[in-house]
């Protein structure tokens, strides 16, 4: 067996992922060491540098021939440097929110919340370059375990507490079901590694029972990764959750988090289960079959229970379910002459996700003040801040999937790949359940124009607060009339035929 052994030029392929973590260890140490109130803002200042230097790293690999370190458990390719940039872009967002939002009486030592921030993307980062099972299992624990802190940080929430137990339980239970899927197909293949699987473990489905346990494997990891996207039926802990989270950490679950499991689960499932199988055993196929059947169960059980919220953060939950339906259905298509590549639209669905989602929540965290989180406190919000409510209509109409915004074309480039493989079913659902979605999100917009304010005092947006809920209404808005240029630097950067698929 292969030592892993790291040497010294490795090093400038892991320098992203460094950056973090030398990060991490000096913001602790000056939130120890630093005197005053003025060390919050620096460490919340200095924890954005690290994750800018970061990802000009990153920036800096794109478009390079892939790597393989530690013995080929961890890759350097372009799919996952295209992830990390999302990663990293979501978690600066969501830091600068928390600049403008959080405060000290809320949070105690609120200076942990930013650098914590740090370490639970390094652990996404790591999830999406990993080329063997045990490497993804230590970033996905990294990553969990992190969030887990971040979710009970308002230590005198009775709800954050709960909320933050729940996650840890139910949390745990799914990475459990991961780790059993890992043992089945080590049990199976004698290798964790993604590129000796995927060479060598077509030759195990000839052993008889071999097979049945791949379908065993794929279904135990399929139930883990499905928690982590908050999917129908394993949704559950979601809008508690988020309820009881603080509202920036609420949005980096909603987005980073579940990104990071989105990647993870197309890199293994595409690595491991994809033209595996015989005529008594398609794989594959019932794979694929999977993927549709959850995607729509997401999607149907999201909608029809936002219908009924209240409670912004749980509504917001609840969409979330229903978004990772809707991201699911690109990992449903079969590649075929008409549909070869469905990461394009998967990638770009994703950016559009995140700008609508934590942009939304940035609203609703200038509205609310952090005291109220009813859809009551958009009521007149025209009237006590017409820019923040405009902005608040163009993330609304790219949640509903609405012309002209990134929501929109990328439910509609989502759709067009279903019908080129022939899922028409699956793509009915999809028109259907957004339909569907009109009603609560537009319940929103009728709050801010047609709904009297409990008073004319004016909603005051900080300017942290501020460049978030503009940054990202303005890219929903440019993406949304140039969706070209992104989808074509996707197809410039990565193929994948050509970068995905490794031996």
């Amino acid at each position: 067996m292969e030592l892993m052994r790291l040497h010294a030029a490795d090093l400038a392929h892991l320098a992203p992922e460094l950056a973090l973590l030398i990060g991490t260890a000096v913001l602790t140490l000056l939130d120890l060491v630093l005197p005053g109130r003025g060390r919050r803002s620096l460490v919340a200042w200095l924890s954005l540098v690290t994750i800018a230097v970061s990802a000009v790293l990153v920036i800096v690999q794109l478009g390079q021939e892939p790597v393989s370190l530690l013995a080929n458990s961890y890759r350097v390719d372009d799919f996952g440097s295209l992830f990390k940039l999302l990663f990293l872009g979501g978690s600066a967002l969501v830091v600068l929110m928390g600049i403008g939002s959080l405060k000290e009486d809320d949070i105690p030592h609120l200076g942990e919340l930013y650098y914590l921030v740090l370490p639970a993307t390094l652990g996404a980062m790591v999830m999406v370059s990993s080329a063997d099972l045990i490497t993804l299992f230590v970033g996905l624990e990294l990553l969990s375990i992190t969030s887990y802190i971040l979710v009970g940080m308002r230590k005198k929430s009775i709800s954050s507490t709960e909320s933050a137990f729940k996650y840890v339980v139910l949390g745990s239970i799914a990475s459990a079901f991961i780790l059993y899927g890992i043992s089945f197909v080590y049990g199976i293949t004698g290798s964790t590694n993604l590129a000796e699987i995927r060479q060598s473990g077509a030759m195990y489905l000839a052993v008889d029972g071999y097979g049945k346990l791949m379908y065993v494997s794929l279904f135990l990891m399929l139930a883990g990764f499905a928690f982590k996207i908050a999917a129908a039926p394993f949704h559950q802990w979601a809008p508690d959750v988020y309820q009881g989270a603080p509202t920036p950490v609420m949005a980096f679950l909603a987005t980073v988090s579940k990104a990071a499991a989105f990647a993870m689960l197309f890199r293994v499932t595409y690595m491991l289960f994809i033209s595996v199988g015989t005529n008594d055993l398609p794989l594959s196929d019932d794979m694929f079959l999977a993927f549709a059947v959850l995607a729509a169960a997401a999607m149907i059980v999201g909608n029809l229970l936002a219908l009924r919220q209240r409670n912004m953060k749980r509504l917001l939950a609840y969409s979330g379910v229903a978004n990772a339906g809707y991201l699911l259905v690109p990992l449903a298509e079969q590649m075929s002459n008409y549909h070869v590549n469905n990461f394009s639209e998967l990638y770009y669905y994703l950016i559009a996700y995140f700008l609508m989602n934590i942009g939304a929540v940035a609203v609703l965290s200038a509205v609310s003040g952090g005291r109220n989180d009813e859809m009551n406190a958009f009521a007149g919000l025209y009237h006590r801040a017409p820019a923040t409510a405009i902005a608040m209509v163009v993330l609304v109409l790219s949640l509903a999937g609405l012309p002209v915004t990134a929501g929109f074309f990328g439910k509609l480039y989502i759709l067009i790949g279903a019908l080129h493989v022939g899922l028409h079913w699956l793509a009915v659902v999809m028109i259907v359940t957004s339909v569907i979605s009109y009603y609560y999100y537009f319940s929103i917009v009728r709050q801010m124009f047609m709904r009297p304010g409990p008073d004319d005092k004016p909603v005051r947006v900080n300017a942290a607060q501020g460049i978030v809920i503009w940054l990202t209404a303005a890219a929903t808005v440019l993406l949304g009339f140039f969706p070209q240029w992104v989808l074509r630097g996707i197809t410039d950067i990565f193929a994948l035929a050509q970068d995905f698929f490794f031996l």
